[in-house]
């Protein structure tokens, strides 16, 4: 049966694929015949020139697959602003302009400016039509008569304006770049583009302002510092690289440091509207007419953490949950935050440009956060998922602000860190306290003092050495002048600043201290108090981290004896000893005997505090290390993997103990043969401790020099030298030249340019090495007599031996 139709300007089919209804143009017939008979030139194209798109081959690849034939051939690449969706649309449209007949780039910010981009398509195609209307029905009639083309509409604001198009041209390839996430039609196929991942956009920004030239250590170090600044957004990092390359002169670092100055700045020959904070600034325009509470509730969030705010944080009273959600979900349309139920994140840059230009949405987040945490215990769970937010505020604190309101729930959440293993990050908390108190209570209150020393201690924690040490000093100098030499404070002030001196490797100052502070204790407290023999463990550690069993040796086993007699065989610090002193006969090189002591101390701890406890963990983890050090990998690795999932039962997959164990279980998969296994964990704990630490902590910097052994151990030895070298030059600046982890590096540096075929390079290093451990263990300690070997060998395979 034939369908019937009736009614002005009505339409019936038998079968209809695609029907648009709407005014239609008309034309005369010889002109539409021309739209039939003309030939578009071989390559046609109006694309701008090819973009630098790095590492999108994925994208690439999902935006070539073919659909279903018999469906619309339609993709929308969305995102927030400066992500690359327009590069990556000009990527694709270049790399495959081949395969279609034309391809055309129409600029799509509204109506009027696709028409204009399909009336030059006809300009270039038909002469005689004067009339851009003309021009555009002109346009519309040549594609439908020649199919195998690629129409790219970049920045659609309105999904309404591709209608008349999507409907009517169905033979070619529709590429559709937008910030809106929603509202497209199921038949089109949806991308949503992200982030560059950490060594693409390091790789953007060097190629961008430095194109093949040769970087230091610290240029990468400070390009990385940046690059994450930045969010790995594309268009930041690209008009980054663009403002280094015009202005040589500026360091990364100085640009850093300026950066909230530099988001609305184009280098010469980028478009002064496609900035970071103009294109933002658009979006936030459009927003505000659609729904200004969205807007509001943005600049809100600006102030809080990136990732996971809870929505619930966002819950005030008199605020409609309907109205909540909806201003949430026009922030997801636009791309401009990350909605799930349960949290909300906004990326980090459009943070940064919203603080500039809206400052006032600060107190609007203070109050939330305080709000949120009125009543509630530090120890529970909900404090847990708010001091984000509390760091955030820290963070951001402007000089001279007056945080009274919340710099108590600074400190509570700094406490809660620190009793959780994390005092590393809560540095900004501490920053803000201080502040606070310097500012209610004077320079050198009691509590003032206290809160400095705490901020000194979790920069140590941090290793923010540059930091720890000098107000390490600072803290000494004034609780001297405030309490005296020899009060309480004051040596706890001179213990934590040989603690900083040792962590940085200066231990030309940290011995001197630690036996000052020996000597003091002793005088003040007695030779056998328990903090005196507290800080004789601690000197006694000292001397073995300066490799000096000869007195490290002596001195624990006298502790020992002293807390044996003091506290008991069986106290929790006479235990602490028995460990301390079997790691130090493992250092010295007797493994054998440090595996049977530690199953002594293990069954003990095991008895005394439990087989959970975090003292006894720390024996087992120790003796999994004696067992792998006396060459029995079938019981350290197991051992190792039993260690690593009670900690992450006990204390959390990101506590610093846990990943010591994480670490310590790789190493013992390397020594194990291992190589695959270990190399996946290593990835694991560098990037987590740079997470929790830093890139510059001693900690990170192991975790960055096992990952580059494993990878030489793997057969892969030329990636593991350039980290190598990183770790060297890392490790000088940190640790300095002499300390026992640089010579690590060292030596390690040496072995793989030794695998590489380059032991020209392999026996400096290996001279220097051995020269310092001949100074520091003796010519007949076990590791001076293997690296003596190993420089023979390098000097062999060099010809020079």
């Amino acid at each position: 049966m034939s369908p019937e139709a009736s009614g002005e300007r009505s339409v019936a089919a038998g079968w209809i694929g695609t029907a648009v209804t709407g005014d239609v143009i008309g034309l005369p017939a010889e002109i539409l015949n021309a739209a039939r008979d003309v030939q578009a030139p071989p390559g046609l194209t109006n694309l701008p020139p090819p973009p630098l798109c790095l590492g999108r081959e994925a994208e690439l690849a999902r935006l070539h697959e073919v659909g279903d034939t018999a469906i619309m051939q339609a993709s929308t690449v969305h995102g927030l602003g400066g992500i690359g969706k327009t590069t990556l649309a000009l990527a694709y449209a270049h790399r495959y302009r081949h395969a279609y007949g034309v391809v055309w780039w129409i600029n799509a910010d509204s109506p009027t400016r696709i028409e204009q981009s399909l009336a030059e398509l006809t300009r270039r195609l038909l002469l005689g039509l004067t009339a851009d209307r003309d021009r555009v029905a002109w346009a519309m009639a040549w594609l439908q008569w020649h199919p195998g083309w690629l129409l790219v509409f970049d920045n659609v604001e309105a999904v309404a304006d591709l209608s008349p198009y999507l409907g009517a041209l169905g033979g070619g390839r529709h590429l559709v770049t937008s910030r809106r996430a929603v509202g497209w039609p199921r038949s089109m196929r949806t991308l949503a583009l992200g982030i560059l991942d950490a060594e693409q956009a390091v790789e953007l920004i060097r190629a961008t302002a430095y194109g093949d030239a040769e970087l230091t250590v610290r240029e990468l170090q400070d390009l990385r510092a940046l690059a994450a600044e930045l969010g790995y957004l594309p268009l930041a990092l690209d008009q980054a690289g663009a403002y280094l390359r015009q202005n040589p002169t500026v360091t990364v670092a100085a640009y850093h440091r300026r950066l909230p100055t530099k988001l609305d700045k184009a280098a010469d020959g980028l478009d002064a509207e496609r900035t970071i904070a103009r294109i933002w600034t658009q979006t936030l325009d459009a927003l505000t007419v659609r729904d200004p509470r969205a807007v509001e509730l943005l600049r809100t969030l600006a102030w809080l953490a990136p990732d996971e705010v809870p929505v619930g944080l966002l819950e005030a009273d008199g605020v409609d949950p309907d109205e909540l959600a909806e201003a949430l979900g026009h922030l997801a349309a636009y791309s401009m935050a990350t909605v799930t139920r349960d949290t909300v994140g906004v990326h980090r840059l459009v943070q940064q440009v919203l603080r500039v230009n809206a400052p006032a949405g600060r107190r609007e987040a203070e109050q939330a956060v305080v709000r949120a945490l009125d009543g509630l215990d530090p120890e529970a769970g909900e404090w847990d998922s708010l001091i984000p937010q509390l760091i955030a505020l820290a963070e951001s604190r402007p000089v001279g602000h007056d945080d009274g309101a919340v710099t108590d729930l600074y400190r509570r959440a700094g406490w809660r860190l620190d009793t959780q293993g994390r005092l590393a990050r809560a540095t900004a908390l501490l920053e803000a306290v201080l502040a606070q108190r310097e500012q209610s209570l004077g320079e050198l209150h009691p509590d003032t003092l206290a809160t400095r020393n705490n901020l000194a201690c979790a920069y140590r924690a941090a290793g923010d050495l540059g930091r720890a040490v000098p107000l390490s000093e600072a803290v000494l100098a004034q609780c001297e002048r405030v309490f005296g030499e020899l009060h309480p404070h004051t040596l706890t002030s001179r213990n934590n600043l040989a603690d900083a001196y040792q962590l940085a490797g200066d231990l030309g100052r940290a011995v001197p201290l630690w036996e000052t502070v020996l000597g003091q204790c002793e005088q003040v407290l007695g030779e056998l108090h328990p903090d005196t023999l507290l800080i004789r463990s601690n000197l006694a550690c000292v001397y073995q981290t300066a490799a000096d069993p000869g007195r490290a040796v002596p001195l624990l086993e006298t502790v020992l004896a002293q807390r044996e007699r003091v506290l008991g065989e069986l106290h929790r610090d006479t235990l602490t000893s028995w460990q301390y002193l079997a790691d130090a006969y493992r250092a010295a090189g007797d493994p054998g005997r440090a595996v049977s002591l530690l199953e002594t101390v293990l069954a003990w701890r095991e008895r005394v505090l439990g087989e959970l406890h975090p003292d006894t963990l720390g024996t087992r983890d120790s003796l999994a290390g004696a067992l792998r050090a006396a060459g029995d990998p079938g019981r350290a690795v197991p051992l190792s993997e039993t260690v690593l999932a009670q900690r992450e039962q006990v204390l959390g997959e990101l506590h610093p103990q846990t990943l010591t164990s994480r670490n310590n279980l790789a190493c013992a998969y390397l020594s194990s043969g291992d190589a695959g296994r270990a190399v996946l964990l290593f990835e694991l704990v560098l990037a987590q401790r740079e997470q929790v630490l830093s890139a510059l902590h001693p900690h990170t910097l192991l975790s960055r020099g096992n990952l580059a052994q494993s990878y030489a151990e793997a057969g892969d030895p030329a990636r593991a030298v350039p980290l190598l070298e990183a770790v060297l030059a890392q490790r000088e600046q940190v640790l300095g030249e002499q300390h026992p982890d640089t010579l690590i590096s060292r030596q390690g540096l040496a072995s793989a340019c030794a695998m590489t075929g380059r032991p020209d390079r392999a026996v400096p290093l290996l001279e220097a090495v051995a020269a310092q451990y001949e100074r520091t263990l003796g010519g007949t300690h076990p590791t001076t007599v293997a690296v003596r070997n190993h420089l023979a060998r390098a000097r062999r395979e060099a010809g020079t031996g």
